[in-house]
C-alpha cells in the first residue's frame, strides 16, 4: 500500500531547519515528492540527498536559489528521467520522473505567473507544452501519480477568496480550463478532491497578513493520477501540525 507525500519545501535548507526531515522519518512513506528546492547540487548535504536511507533523485534549476524538484523513494527506481524535454523549462528544474515496476512517480513544479506578465506568459507556454506530455504519459499504459505544486486552484471551492482572484494568476479562466482538460480530456484524476469534497482543504497560504492563521488559502498542490491507481486511494490528509514551508504536505495512502 504505497503512501505518497507531496511537499513544496520553499527551500530545502529552510525546511530542514524547520524539522521537515525529522517529520519525514516518522511518516513511513514509500515516495516523497518535493518541489522548490532552491538549491544546487553543491548545496545538497547527505541529509538532503539520502535522508533516513531513502533514495533521492533531483532536478536542479540552472539559476541559483530557484525552483528545483526531487523524489525520495524507499526502493531504488528502475529508471529515472530528469526533465520532460523542454529546454526552457528543463533549465528551471521542474520535473523528475522515477519508474518502479508498472508505476511511475513524478514530482512537478509548474511555473507561477504572479510575479510579472512575462512569467505569466512563461506559465502559458509551459501549459501548452505539458498537456501533450501528459497525454504521452497516458499512452504508455502505466499507472502514473504526478505530485506537485501546479500553481492553479481548479474550482471556486479551492481557494478562500475566489471572487477577488478571478483576474489573478493561479485562478485565471484559461488556467482553470487547462486543468479541466487534464482531467476531462486527457483522463487524469484529481485524487485529493475525489477523496475529500469538503471546502477549505487548502495547501498554500500567503505569508502576508494572517492568511495562515485565518486559513485564507489556496489548494494548488495535487496528486494527479491515472484512473487505476487513483481508484486505489484510501485516505488523504493535509498536514498542518507543523509548518515547514508556506505549503502544507499532501499525504495520500493508496492500496495496490
Amino acid at each position: 500500500m504505497p503512501k505518497i507525500i507531496s511537499a513544496n519545501l520553499n527551500g530545502i535548507r529552510s525546511a530542514s531547519k524547520k524539522g521537515f526531515f525529522n517529520w519525514m522519518a516518522t511518516q513511513s512513506a514509500d515516495f516523497i515528492c518535493v518541489q522548490e528546492l532552491k538549491a544546487q547540487a553543491a548545496d545538497m548535504t547527505e541529509e538532503f540527498l539520502n535522508p533516513h536511507g531513502y533514495h533521492g533523485h533531483f532536478h536542479y534549476a540552472e539559476k541559483k536559489g530557484y525552483s528545483g524538484t526531487g523524489i525520495y523513494s524507499r526502493l531504488a527506481p528502475d529508471a529515472v528521467k530528469i526533465g520532460f524535454g523542454s529546454p526552457e523549462f528543463d533549465a528551471e528544474g521542474r520535473y523528475v520522473r522515477a519508474d518502479f515496476g508498472d508505476l511511475t512517480i513524478i514530482s512537478v513544479y509548474c511555473p507561477s505567473g504572479s510575479s510579472s506578465p512575462e512569467r505569466q506568459e512563461a506559465k502559458f507556454r509551459f501549459m501548452e507544452l505539458f498537456l501533450p506530455h501528459l497525454a504521452q504519459l497516458r499512452a504508455e499504459g502505466r499507472e502514473v501519480v504526478i505530485c506537485g505544486d501546479w500553481n492553479i486552484a481548479h474550482k471556486e471551492i479551492d481557494l478562500k477568496n475566489w471572487k477577488g482572484n478571478v483576474k489573478n494568476s493561479g485562478f485565471l479562466p484559461e488556467e482553470r480550463a487547462w486543468l479541466t482538460r487534464v482531467f476531462d480530456e486527457v483522463g487524469y484524476v484529481d485524487v485529493h478532491r475525489g477523496l475529500d469534497p469538503r471546502p477549505e482543504q487548502y495547501t498554500w497560504w500567503s505569508n502576508r497578513g494572517q492568511a495562515y492563521a485565518k486559513n485564507v488559502g489556496w489548494r494548488i498542490d495535487y496528486h494527479v493520477a491515472t484512473p487505476g491507481i487513483a481508484g486505489c486511494a484510501q485516505t488523504v490528509a493535509v498536514y498542518k501540525d507543523e509548518k515547514f514551508s508556506d505549503h502544507a504536505p499532501l499525504i495520500i495512502d493508496y492500496a495496490r
